[in-house]
């Protein structure tokens, strides 16, 4: 995020930015964890994606929802809770299947990825997105894309079904 914080957003302990060790700043003063929740359609493989807020950093991109880390809060847990806030994302209908861990050592994000086992309506729940959809697995490429969601997709995209 950038800017103060927006009216309606749901603020944590661990929610700041952290100079990390690879020279980079990273939101999420305990680590940052989003949710690529996934589900089969007639039409195939659809995942949710955010379009975040034009405040946000790197407002008006697409990315899985997600964010800082509460103090101890372990990241599967994060990334769930962040999605209902954000998405509206059901926790009781998705079963996580795998974790894809970032590690910078004084910092990390977890990507969680879950497939949806009963109805999920995503959809904008807070400030902090634009619009929230199911796409098709061939179309998030052509989204202008969060810079980080971007590198990692190609090796996301492998760890679905």
């Amino acid at each position: 995020m950038s800017g103060r914080p927006r009216q309606g957003l749901h603020r944590q302990p661990g929610d700041a930015w952290l100079d990390c060790t690879c020279g980079s700043r990273h939101w999420g003063l305990h680590g940052a964890a989003g949710l690529l929740l996934f589900r089969q359609a007639p039409v195939g493989t659809q995942v949710v994606l955010q379009h975040r807020a034009l405040w946000s950093d790197q407002g008006g991109t697409w990315g899985i929802p997600g964010g800082a880390l509460a103090p101890g809060e372990p990241a599967v847990d994060g990334a769930v809770r962040e999605a209902a806030e954000e998405a509206g994302i059901d926790p009781r209908a998705l079963e996580v299947v795998a974790t894809r861990v970032l590690d910078h050592g004084s910092w990390s994000y977890t990507t969680v990825i879950a497939a949806a086992t009963g109805p999920q309506h995503p959809r904008p729940t807070d400030p902090e997105s634009l619009d929230v959809a199911w796409v098709g697995l061939d179309d998030v490429a052509d989204r202008p894309l969060l810079t980080a969601f971007a590198t990692a997709w190609p090796v996301l995209r492998e760890l679905l079904p």
